[in-house]
């Protein structure tokens, strides 16, 4: 059965058989890896577009570079994108420079993360996490 994911480099959409997720599928359109096992600094409109579309986890950390815990939880956001690479995407907004991204997702702090499914929000963190508190999130 094949899935759908977004390009988070161009937002093209692409069918990827389930079975080869975790072999490194690249986009039909711009040749950017479509599960990267870190995380990909995306726009708001890439987002809108992955957030429909895919039909695996994707994770999203919205972050500010003035902000501290989000500085600090940035490696730790990458080794857990390391650790669950084939099974879920992992891409950062920077809310300075997408501010829409406030009132879109009701981000009232920061760093967040935000769990999507299948076009649906199904969970959301606060705070800097260390990675195996983030994984435990995404697999939760």
């Amino acid at each position: 059965m094949a899935v759908k994911l977004a390009c988070l480099d161009c937002g093209q959409g692409n069918r990827v058989p389930e079975e080869k997720l975790g072999a490194g599928p690249k986009c039909g359109t711009c040749g950017a890896a479509l599960m990267p096992s870190k995380p990909v600094e995306v726009t708001f409109d890439v987002l809108e577009k992955a957030r429909r579309m895919d039909e695996v986890p994707l994770v999203v950390d919205f972050w500010a570079g003035w902000c501290g815990p989000c500085r600090m939880m940035a490696p730790e956001f990458a080794k857990a994108a390391g650790q669950m690479a084939g099974r879920a995407r992992f891409a950062k907004l920077g809310t300075e420079a997408h501010p829409q991204a406030g009132g879109t997702f009701g981000i009232r702090g920061i760093p967040l993360l935000i769990k999507f499914e299948r076009g649906r929000e199904v969970a959301r963190q606060a705070g800097a996490m260390p990675a195996a508190g983030i994984v435990g999130f995404v697999q939760g």
